[in-house]
């Protein structure tokens, strides 16, 4: 019953505009004051234990990192070095957009950074070179998905502080699924461009790669210096974090130049814009997984699955089902910071990998993202392409089909996760 009331009242607020952060924030205080004889203190006391964890700290870094980078011209950089290697293939520049997002995604974590940093340049010269707006439109929104998914990833340190499970491990483990995805959404353009005819750039010269490589050499070493430097040992996620914010302020004002020093104040008061609205949600979910606990409402849903019977296989389809409505109306941290607490005690039940578990959401927030009616993907590409979210649903519908299909790869084949971070000794 207190688990109807819990989620009734949350659902209630959501449906009024209210946003979503605001929402799990007065659905607790309500259910606590009125419902519960739990004492005040107990939830300060829960308030301030749950958000002073380290990990927390590498959010705030991997956001100014991708501001940097996102205002500096690496991004540019990427995508003449991508479109060097394989402009002269079908839908030469569309491949370039996928492997440009994919490295960028490598340095920036974030999904919408990549879909304006890699979308604002790529549009336009697609367009001028005679794609279809539909075309580049679809690429762009897809591949910049790849954000969440490639490491370092925001979303994959949410889950870290939700569940308790190690951020390295994950870090190592989307590296695999996110070529995979790369190469699947690759294939896709490479298949429609050629169906259609469409335009192909001139080969380019083995020196124009080496020039076109050496060029963004700068900012492709902050993906071996986040993820080096993890693997080694040099320096937890966390430390990694920062040391990414160092680097990519330095690469972007004192060696590419292309940032001012004037400059910094505003990209720096934009990340504390951001990181603390991401740790006003991450706040008030900690508050409602406290509630959640305190009802023993994941407890109670873990054991009346095993006693229907649901095994892993009937239990993962039912999570990405769910998962895939939420991502109808609600961004990847919140959906992360509100599902985990519930769906990760019932996945251990049930002798899932937390990280093949943690990739599997992740995954299902990439799809989220390039769907109506609220997918964030969507929205930014709406405004670098001026077309409206219907026009792209449209657009996206080839990609997100081999996306939908990966998902499926990724949930029911554990080791494409957890091969690597084993490996490597981390699991």
């Amino acid at each position: 019953m207190n688990a109807l009331i819990i989620f009734g009242l949350l659902l209630a607020l959501m449906l009024t505009g209210m946003p979503i952060s605001i929402s799990l924030g007065l659905t607790v205080l309500t259910f606590l004051f009125t419902m519960t004889q739990v004492p005040i203190e107990a939830v300060a006391l829960k308030l301030f234990t749950g958000i002073e964890k380290f990990e927390i700290m590498a959010i705030p870094f991997f956001i100014l990192a991708g501001n940097f980078l996102t205002h500096g011209g690496v991004a540019r950089r990427m995508i003449n070095f991508a479109t060097a290697m394989v402009g002269h293939w079908h839908g030469g520049l569309g491949l370039a957009g996928v492997m440009a997002c994919a490295l960028f995604a490598a340095v920036s974590g974030s999904s919408p950074a990549t879909v304006v940093a890699i979308g604002s340049i790529l549009m336009p010269a697609m367009l001028k070179a005679g794609f279809p707006k539909r075309f580049g439109a679809g690429v762009i929104t897809t591949s910049g998905a790849l954000g969440i998914l490639i490491p370092p990833s925001i979303v994959m340190v949410m889950y870290s502080v939700a569940t308790n499970t190690s951020v390295g491990a994950l870090f190592m483990a989307g590296v695999i699924p996110g070529l995979v995805l790369a190469f699947v959404l690759g294939l896709v353009a490479w298949y429609r461009a050629r169906k259609f005819n469409y335009p192909r750039q001139p080969k380019a010269s083995w020196a124009e790669r080496g020039r076109t490589f050496y060029r963004a050499i700068w900012g492709l070493l902050l993906i071996f210096v986040v993820m080096g430097g993890i693997y080694t040992g040099i320096f937890t996620p966390t430390e990694a974090a920062a040391m990414s914010a160092v680097y990519a302020f330095i690469v972007a004002v004192f060696v590419y130049k292309d940032m001012r020093l004037a400059q910094v104040p505003k990209v720096l008061l934009d990340s504390a814009n951001m990181s603390a609205m991401l740790l006003y949600i991450i706040t008030n979910a900690v508050l409602f997984s406290f509630v959640l606990a305190n009802e023993n409402i994941p407890q109670a849903l873990a054991a009346w699955m095993l006693d229907q019977g649901f095994g892993a296989v009937a239990f993962l389809l039912a999570v990405n089902v769910l998962l895939l409505l939420a991502g109808n109306f609600m961004e990847p941290s919140s959906i992360v910071l509100i599902m985990a607490p519930i769906l990760f005690p019932v996945s251990q039940k049930l002798g899932i990998d937390p990280v093949h578990f943690g990739i599997m959401m992740v995954v299902n927030m990439e799809v989220g993202m390039c769907h109506p009616p609220v997918g964030l993907n969507l929205y930014v590409a709406s405004g670098i392409t001026k077309m409206g979210i219907t026009e792209l649903t449209v657009a996206v519908w080839p990609w997100l089909l081999s996306m939908l299909g990966f998902l499926l790869l990724v949930t029911y084949w554990p080791t494409l996760s957890i091969w690597l971070p084993k490996t490597l000794g981390m699991m």
